[in-house]
């Protein structure tokens, strides 16, 4: 049976806490199963990597047909904004007219258009605040040893693959 990376390093810990029980003296047995155990995390970790790889590399061909995608759909209005404006000069010119089962006609609406909004009473502006952390700033203090409440630096451990 294959173990799992998990498996292993569970193994692993069981050997050290038998090491450390019998105050570090290693059994031929024990040396053994310590090299089984290296060798095994090598493999298992070998087929993470490479999984890893390609998932990576699928991700980038996923990102590169999103961009594909995203110029086709940009394209694709664009052609069909042409379509109804061509519609929209018709329907000025000779009327409403049907097309099949289909009416092309047009109907009024209203929008509010604003040229300068610096320029409108408070009244009818609608003042939006978003307050997010100076992080970069936080960070420079902190390292000078300056204590600010709730805010505290971690030290993270990244995976590093090379």
């Amino acid at each position: 049976m294959k173990k799992t990376l998990h498996n292993i390093t569970e193994d692993t810990l069981s050997l050290y806490s038998e090491i450390e029980a019998i105050d570090g003296e290693l059994t031929p047995e024990m040396e053994e199963a310590l090299k089984i155990n290296k060798d095994e995390l090598s493999t298992k970790g070998i087929s993470y990597i490479e999984f890893i790889g390609s998932q990576e590399s699928l991700n980038d061909r996923i990102d590169v047909e999103i961009k594909r995608l995203t110029a086709m759909k940009k394209k694709n209005a664009n052609v069909i904004e042409y379509l109804k404006f061509n519609l929209l000069e018709a329907q000025k010119i000779h009327g409403d007219f049907e097309c099949g089962f289909k009416t092309v006609s047009t109907r009024k609406s209203k929008s509010i258009e604003v040229e300068d909004i610096n320029k409108l009473p408070k009244k009818y502006k609608v003042i939006k605040v978003v307050e997010s952390a100076n992080k970069a700033l936080l960070k420079i203090d902190l390292e000078k040893g300056i204590k600010i409440k709730g805010v505290t630096q971690v030290e993270k451990k990244n995976l590093n693959i090379k």
